[in-house]
């Protein structure tokens, strides 16, 4: 039996929440890719330069205004039971994929690991090249994020530990983890975003490539996190978008700034990136302020995180927002799953479990087997992505 069949997503979300869901929150419905491999750039071919600001509009217009998520099958936790051999799962990804492309969706933004690509980097590179055919034949184009400063600073291979009960995001892990951040060597961090961004740098099913998830996030609640964690990523911050850029890719780079966005970090950000890409989690009057201050830079917005429920920020909100604006939107979660997203933040210092469950989801849009949490969101979607 491999770990697979062990994750299944039936009971991923607690009977607790399940018994709830109709005082809280009722809702009811039903809810190609070519094959690539590793290319090296032309002998002596020079690492391409920051894009301009015109080749950028046009990025654009080869590329309308879209609709995604931030997507993890729901019978994984983490980027390690996402992409490692013994639990990446296709077949779950084809359905999910499937209900996404239903829902309206046409970009998704995922994920990735370094130690993935360092222990096995045919194997890595392979897999992913099925899940970018398995994406594409859903219509849906894809964002890679290659690093990630969140969550678990211990991140291991192999047999991942289980969701801890009624916390948001448990298993999750950061890339690199605190022993690669604080190592003088970081030949394998550079093969990796390289290679990884070689191997794809020309292919049309990947849309753009988010150099850096928050890398000003502390995540210091985790025993052996770096005190200096903050100045040892801007240190690599820069490098790092040097790395994806000798790669030469054709789509364009970025690494999202947010509402806490350390100054040394967000010139860094605003300097490197080719499109501008943010978080905001805010009701739409912060929400349209911060967005109007980005698009002081001349180059298109991508709003790579939003809809925290309870915080004002919700897909009937902030969705008609980004339509009027232009600006790509991609919501954090999809199917509700092993991630548990759809507990709040708080849950990290109070877990919901037993009786205590959240009066709404936080985050993430259907339940398991494809039903929407809330009908009004999905249709909501469907309606602003119908003409495009």
């Amino acid at each position: 039996m491999t770990r697979r069949v062990a994750l299944g997503v039936a009971a991923a979300v607690p009977a607790a929440m399940i018994a709830a869901r109709a005082g809280a929150d009722p809702g009811s419905g039903a809810g190609a890719g070519g094959t690539v491999g590793p290319t090296t750039p032309a002998a002596g071919q020079p690492a391409q330069a920051r894009w301009t600001p015109e080749r950028a509009q046009q990025w654009r217009a080869q590329n309308p205004w879209s609709v995604g998520c931030n997507y993890i099958n729901a019978n994984a936790g983490n980027q390690f039971e996402m992409f490692q051999a013994q639990t990446f799962d296709p077949n779950r990804m084809s359905l999910e994929l499937g209900w996404a492309k239903g829902v309206g969706m046409r970009v998704i933004r995922v994920f990735l690991q370094d130690q993935l690509y360092t222990a096995d980097p045919a194997g890595f590179i392979a897999r992913l090249n099925t899940f970018l055919a398995t994406a594409t034949a859903q219509g849906i184009k894809t964002m890679f994020v290659l690093f990630d400063s969140c969550w678990d600073p211990n991140p291991k291979p192999g047999v991942q530990r289980e969701p801890t009960p009624g916390v948001h995001n448990s298993t999750w892990v950061q890339s690199p983890g605190a022993a690669a951040l604080t190592s003088q060597d970081t030949a394998k961090l550079q093969a990796y975003a390289t290679g990884v961004v070689t191997a794809f740098a020309n292919d049309p099913r990947v849309i753009a490539w988010d150099v850096w998830n928050e890398p000003e996030n502390l995540a210091d609640s985790y025993p052996l996190a770096p005190p200096d964690k903050v100045a040892r990523v801007a240190q690599l911050l820069p490098q790092a978008f040097a790395w994806a850029r000798a790669g030469n890719p054709t789509q364009p780079l970025t690494s999202g700034v947010w509402a806490d966005t350390r100054p040394e970090i967000r010139a860094v950000q605003l300097a490197q990136s080719d499109v501008i890409s943010f978080h905001s989690y805010d009701p739409p009057e912060k929400f349209r302020a911060m967005a109007a201050d980005l698009a002081k830079q001349g180059r298109p917005l991508l709003l790579t995180e939003y809809m925290a429920r309870p915080q004002g920020s919700t897909i009937e909100a902030i969705l008609p927002i980004c339509k009027e604006l232009g600006i790509d939107a991609y919501q954090w979660g999809f199917v509700a799953g092993r991630s548990q997203t759809y507990y709040p933040w708080d849950s990290w210092k109070q877990p919901y479990t037993g009786a205590r469950q959240p009066q709404q989801w936080f985050h993430d849009l259907l339940w398991p087997d494809g039903r929407p949490y809330r009908d009004a969101e999905v249709a909501t979607v469907r309606r602003l992505t119908a003409a495009v």
